[in-house]
């Protein structure tokens, strides 16, 4: 049966379809991956080749992207199916395909509509329909839903192809740096600054709906947090708390900020209620407290506190406030993030020189470490916790400027990729969106 989804003030509609057999097992990193055959689009009427092509490019890569599936060479496509008929599942077999995959691109009332089947050729059924309308200036999003809805109905996971990630977009000589926030989709694509060069600006993150960026700002040298409104571009400062904060993040119902507040030389995590504006300390003593992170319940906050003597991070029950320090390995803890499944929490670690990218289970055991180089940090993850993002910086040569690049990596510690940036850009601290509404 058919799915409708329609993008850019529609509504969206759906059904069930056939339930598919193959399955792909997206924890297994040395499992072969999946051959995906994507055949040309039809175009029909005065939709565009173009477009068309570029749809297909999109949902390849995405794909590709993830490790898991293999694009297979359009040249040794066996045959043309046309939507309606029945594909040689025989022919598909010999050339080892495992899915293929129709698609139309029809202009229909000055809307683009992309209609899609996906076949399991083993299986020798069809597992997946959809029908997408949308504005012909939203048909990149078209690809990225499509490539979502591959994505899920093969593995049975959350996709995170149509998402978005805000970043410090690092620019200029290495004696005068310029950092700007900026926002581009989860493959590079469309990067736009969201503050100007004269303001200094860090650690930016995504409300749950998208519709709000919260940041630590420096504007007129006085360091505080600020919200800004992805609609209008409104700006609006936090509040008056009286010292330096930093560090914030949204609760996952978006009510609530907990952030990092200075007072006579102490570091504390406070909560902002966003609703009330009324400001609660959580954390005490005389021991410095930052990098906040939700559970996806909201009931608990994982951070990091030098309580011990060094870095290490400690788990807060919101509801009874007790405290729990969760890490004991060799070197330092910071920078926690806790996955949208509640499965995870992230890190960076730092020993023997080196900083490493891992995640651990939330009782701080099953270490895992995913990365390491001469200086990487902030990890944030994808929708469907199967993957993150993080900024490493390269080790400077003599006479060369340090380079800071954005990465992704999945939990199986495979698949390490850059995320392509203008060549006259660095980045860091990225943060990962929720799929966009």
């Amino acid at each position: 049966m058919l799915k409708k989804i329609l993008i850019a003030f529609a509504v969206i509609f759906s059904v069930g379809t056939v339930r598919a057999e193959l399955k792909v097992d997206i924890v297994a990193g040395a499992a072969s991956p999946i051959p995906v055959a994507v055949q040309k689009f039809e175009v029909i009427g005065n939709a565009s080749k173009k477009d068309a092509a570029m749809i297909r490019e999109v949902v390849e890569k995405d794909l590709k992207s993830t490790g898991l599936f293999r694009i297979v060479n359009h040249d040794a496509f066996p045959e043309y199916v046309k939507m309606g008929q029945m594909p040689n599942f025989k022919s598909w077999m010999a050339i080892k395909a495992q899915v293929l995959v129709q698609a139309t691109l029809a202009l229909e009332d000055g809307k683009y509509k992309l209609e899609f089947y996906v076949w399991d050729v083993n299986g020798k059924e069809q597992i997946e329909a959809q029908s997408l309308v949308a504005s012909k200036k939203s048909v990149r999003r078209m690809a990225h839903i499509m490539a979502d809805a591959i994505y899920e109905r093969l593995t049975g996971e959350i996709g995170y192809f149509d998402t978005q990630i805000v970043f410090i977009a690092e620019s200029g000589p290495v004696d005068a740096r310029v950092k700007r926030m900026a926002i581009m989709d989860q493959d590079g694509y469309g990067m736009r600054y969201l503050s100007d060069d004269k303001t200094f600006v860090m650690s930016p993150h995504f409300s749950p709906n998208m519709q709000t960026v919260v940041f630590l700002s420096y504007r007129d040298d006085d360091p505080m947090v600020w919200t800004l409104d992805l609609d209008t571009g409104a700006a609006r400062r936090l509040g008056q708390f009286g010292g330096m904060n930093f560090a914030p993040r949204f609760s996952p119902d978006g009510t609530k900020i907990a952030l990092s507040l200075v007072k006579s030389g102490i570091t504390h995590i406070y909560e902002y209620n966003m609703e009330d504006k009324t400001l609660r300390q959580l954390t005490f003593g005389n021991s410095l407290n930052t990098s906040p992170s939700y559970s996806p319940d909201g009931k608990k906050l994982a951070f990091n506190s030098d309580r011990s003597g060094r870095q290490q991070i400690h788990v807060l029950d919101l509801e009874t406030g007790v405290e729990e320090r969760i890490t004991y390995g060799n070197g330092r803890y910071a920078t926690p993030a806790w996955s949208p499944d509640g499965q995870f929490i992230a890190f960076t670690k730092m020993a023997d020189d080196t900083f490493f990218i891992g995640i651990m289970n939330p009782r701080g055991r099953n270490e895992k470490i995913l990365a390491g180089g001469w200086f990487m940090e902030a990890p944030s993850w994808a929708p469907g916790s199967r993957r993150l993002v993080y900024y490493e910086t390269e080790k400077a040569l003599d006479g060369m400027e340090r380079i800071s690049h954005i990465r992704s990596v999945d939990i199986t510690g495979q698949n390490i990729y850059d995320i392509e940036l203008p060549d006259d850009v660095n980045g860091l601290e990225p943060t990962w969106s929720p799929k966009l509404p």
